[in-house]
């Protein structure tokens, strides 16, 4: 039976989402306080401000993360992306997060992937667990393995693509926006 994993896989830090969310709750109850008991040209004032906090989670705890498949991986750590076939891969290893080490000799960490690597846990029952993180490199590994080990012939493009950088340019122009009405709340207030 063939062991390849079919499909995309995303891994991003695990409570990212979650704090993101309780940050945004508790944003909104702020704004909302600042237009009860000021004005809403007041809220408007302090928007900006709380959206930057906002954005700096969504950078640091959900932006980064690692998507692989058949034919790659795509890193994002904060701001910049990396996309990269499998033959560009020469090694994979998992200390306190996901390491790639690519053919150009540089090495990639991955902030959002899979976290360091736990001893696995028996059960009373007598089961052992195997922790997430190690799955995880099992599962990447396996997609590497399997896309290099295939015959050049029968690969698709994107395992000999090449290693591709840039950057996350929504997010950029949403800290745009962010600093030009920090800057206007600023010209308000003076």
């Amino acid at each position: 039976m063939d062991q390849t994993p079919v499909g995309a896989r995303t891994y991003r830090a695990t409570t990212g989402v979650a704090v993101l969310v309780v940050c945004a709750v508790l944003s909104v109850f702020l704004l909302g306080d600042a237009v009860v008991r000021g004005s809403w040209g007041l809220m408007l004032l302090f928007v900006p401000w709380v959206l930057l906090v906002l954005w700096l989670i969504y950078v640091v705890s959900v932006a980064s993360m690692v998507r692989v498949d058949e034919e790659g991986a795509s890193v994002q750590n904060f701001l910049r992306r990396t996309r990269f076939g499998w033959r560009r891969v020469t090694e994979l290893d998992l200390r306190w997060q996901l390491d790639f080490t690519l053919d150009d000799g540089r090495k990639l960490a991955c902030w959002g992937g899979p976290g360091r690597i736990q001893s696995p846990r028996m059960k009373r029952s007598g089961e052992v667990t195997v922790p997430q993180s190690l799955q995880a490199l099992t599962d990447v590994r396996a997609r590497w393995e399997n896309a290099v080990e295939r015959p050049v012939g029968t690969t698709g493009e994107g395992v000999d693509a090449s290693i591709r950088r840039s950057w996350d340019w929504p997010a950029i122009g949403a800290l745009v926006v962010i600093v030009v009405w920090a800057a206007i709340a600023i010209a308000v207030t003076r």
